[in-house]
């Protein structure tokens, strides 16, 4: 079997049709749905003290929930609002968190993996984000020199100037830009206007400072979208050359995002527009260079992520594909989620519960999960194969001590049809996803969950 390096995607329209359905995305297994409150601070605790014999390195990540306005096709746990000074209380109840979780665990471990999500993390004013990153450094080891992979999700709409280079100055390293699409009109459709030259400016300054990856973000699926259209977006967003490039499939789920009634039914292009859309896409791509990681995500093929499925270190988490497999990722603010040895655990998603938990002098966790044997197996092979699309029965045997044909045989008919329609090859030996079901790597992951038959859960559409 080739390499998973060597493998072009190959469109196959009809079959994904036929296996188009709704999905998790994998940044976790279990994933999210599935965690549950019986999981609390107290199981939190435990797994802080337990991590610490581990002595493993950590992974930090810090959600900033404020937006000054609302994108509508947005699905993240958000705060709209002008109101800046509310940054001010919101870094200061982050200083305590930080302070009750060293509590419980040793500081002294390097902190390999930063990142800034949101909402939007250039809301704070540079006053508030200067003391935020000043805490962060009081707190934990970081590494200097540039060794860790620090990175910050940037909206240019709300970007100081100065924040870039107090950033990197910092140590900050790598930026993540929103962009979805450069069409005026789909940027009025969803509330999310921001200009080419705007976007532009802000990466050229980020690459003067020494930012060393660059990472931009569209969507297909969005109102108004043609295939002409987001092709004229795609060409300009290349020419920017981007180290990385994720293009995600719009999730129209309003019966649970309710800014999503605003976007017209009628505005959505069509199916048969929205797979043009991607096949084009994918091929645009991979003729101007990058390579397809997995899960809607591209990059150049001397990037770090690269690098990694080559070498088969890749790894996948709530932040997306990773290069950091062997670390504790804790989680600050409100509904951040937190990956401590086997166990997840999220914060309470509500802004003044989570601040009130925490002015109690409690961990603000609100539900979680202790993964057993098998969800550290099944985790284990979902993780590998949307990271190197490809199973070693062998390693799998010398890893987890189980036979694959016999300890997944329930699985088997699944794989077989797999099988014939194209989507993997698999021997004694291996599995392998094949060009044709690359695409469709989340529908081959899904053969190994087990939760999935137990709960109705609403989840976007596989492609």
């Amino acid at each position: 079997m080739s390499s998973a390096l060597e493998q072009k995607i190959i469109f196959d329209a009809d079959l994904i049709r036929r296996y188009d359905q709704a999905g998790p995305r994998y940044t976790s297994y279990p994933t999210a749905p599935h965690f549950h409150s019986d999981f609390g601070e107290k199981q939190l605790i435990q797994a802080l003290q337990g991590s610490n014999a581990q002595a493993r390195p950590l992974s930090l990540y810090f959600h900033i929930p404020f937006c000054e306005n609302l994108c509508f096709y947005c699905a993240c746990t958000k705060v709209v609002t002008r109101h800046h000074e509310w940054g001010s209380p919101y870094v200061a109840r982050l200083d305590q968190e930080m302070a009750l979780y060293l509590s419980y665990l040793d500081s002294s471990r390097p902190v390999e993996q930063l990142h800034f999500g949101g909402g939007t993390p250039t809301f704070l004013r540079q006053p508030d984000l200067r003391r935020l990153l000043e805490s962060i450094h009081h707190h934990f080891q970081l590494l200097a020199d540039d060794q860790g992979e620090y990175g910050i999700e940037i909206d240019p709409r709300a970007l100081e100037p100065g924040t870039l280079s107090l950033l990197r100055d910092f140590g900050f390293n790598r930026i993540s830009i929103g962009v979805q699409d450069l069409d005026s009109a789909v940027q009025k459709a969803v509330h999310r206007e921001q200009s080419l030259e705007l976007t532009a400016t802000v990466i050229a300054e980020a690459r003067s400072l020494g930012f060393r990856s660059v990472s931009l973000d569209l969507i297909y699926g969005l109102p108004l979208q043609t295939p002409e259209r987001f092709a004229a977006t795609l060409d300009a967003v290349i020419a920017l050359r981007p180290d990385r490039l994720s293009v995600f499939n719009y999730a129209h789920l309003p019966e649970c995002f309710p800014a999503q009634k605003r976007i017209l039914d009628g505005d959505i292009p069509a199916p048969e527009n929205k797979l043009r859309i991607l096949a084009e896409s994918i091929a645009t791509l991979q003729e101007a260079g990058y390579v397809y990681i997995g899960m809607d995500h591209f990059a150049l093929p001397e990037d770090e992520l690269t690098l990694a499925q080559r070498e088969g270190s890749l790894y996948r988490n709530f932040q997306g594909y990773s290069t950091h497999a062997g670390s504790d990722l804790l989680a600050f603010g409100m509904s951040a989620i937190a990956m401590i040895g086997s166990t997840y655990s999220q914060n309470i998603k509500e802004l003044d519960a989570w601040g009130a938990r925490l002015d109690q002098g409690h961990l603000p966790v609100e539900r979680g999960v202790q993964l057993s044997t098998e969800d550290l197996l099944r985790r284990h092979v979902i993780n590998r194969l949307t990271c190197d699309f490809r199973l070693d029965f062998n390693r799998l045997q010398q890893q987890y001590g189980i036979d694959f044909h016999t300890h997944f045989r329930d699985c088997l008919p699944a794989l077989e049809r797999l099988k014939k329609d194209g989507l993997i090859q698999m021997d004694s030996d291996n599995l392998q996803v094949t060009p044709r079901g690359r695409l469709l790597i989340r529908h081959v992951c899904m053969v190994f969950d087990a939760y999935l038959p137990h709960k109705a859960v609403h989840y976007s559409r596989v492609i």
